[in-house]
This record gives structure tokens, sequence and C-alpha cells, in this order.
């Protein structure tokens, strides 16, 4: 029980600081434009570096908590976000322009989100 707790409120705070990094990080490139070229290389690292704890605490997370509820919807929403994530940091800037892959990487992290708040919530209501 204490795994799968641990693991979505991890999971929630990571991919709430991946939110929060993709909206800032445009508004302070336009603002100082001098960061632009700073933030760009850190921008990549910080989402391969998220993403190298989002998904092992995420997958262990929702494995605990499919264990327990048995919800087919917030796990595959749940292994949806991963791959989608997984998908863009691995290939995004190849195939996307900047603008898509923000977008992917918002849309991927709102259904890792609200599977991790809906595999929370199922857990406490038992």
């Amino acid at each position: 029980m204490q795994l799968q707790v641990l693991g979505d409120k991890t999971a929630i705070f990571l991919s709430s600081l991946c939110v929060i990094h993709c909206i800032l990080t445009p508004i302070l490139v336009i603002a100082i434009p001098s960061l632009g070229g700073v933030f760009w290389l850190e921008h990549e690292v910080f989402h391969n570096l998220l993403l190298f704890f989002v998904v092992p605490v995420g997958l262990l997370a929702l494995m605990a908590g499919y264990k327990h509820h048995h919800n087919h919807k917030v796990l595959l929403c749940g292994l949806t976000g991963l791959v989608m994530l997984t998908l863009i940091a691995i290939a995004g800037h190849d195939f996307l322009n900047e603008r898509s892959e923000t977008l992917i990487t918002l849309l991927a992290t709102v259904f890792i989100l609200f599977a991790h708040i809906k595999n929370f919530q199922l857990r406490q209501h038992d």
C-alpha cells in the first residue's frame, strides 16, 4: 500500500514539475532572450532526467494500484501517457517542431497526472 501511495504522490509531483517547466521555459526565453541557448540544452537534459525517474516510479505506482483496484482505464491512461512521454523524449525533436513537441508532452503529462490522481483516489476509498 505505501509503495503505491508514495509512487503516486512522487509521480504527481514529477509530472507537475514537468508541466511547470514546459510552460515557464518558453516564457523565460522570450522575456530574457540571452537565456535561449542555455535553456535549450538544459531543457533536453531536464526532460531526459525527469523521464529517467517518471517512467519507473509511474510504472511501479500504476501496477501497485492496479493490483488493488483492477481498473483497466486508469492503468491504460497512465501507460498511454508514459509511452507518449517516452516517445517524445526519444524522437520528438527529430519529427516535430518545438511547439508540437511541447503540446504532446503536456498532453502526455495530463494523462499521467490524471491516472495517478485516480489511482491514488481509488486506493484511498478502500
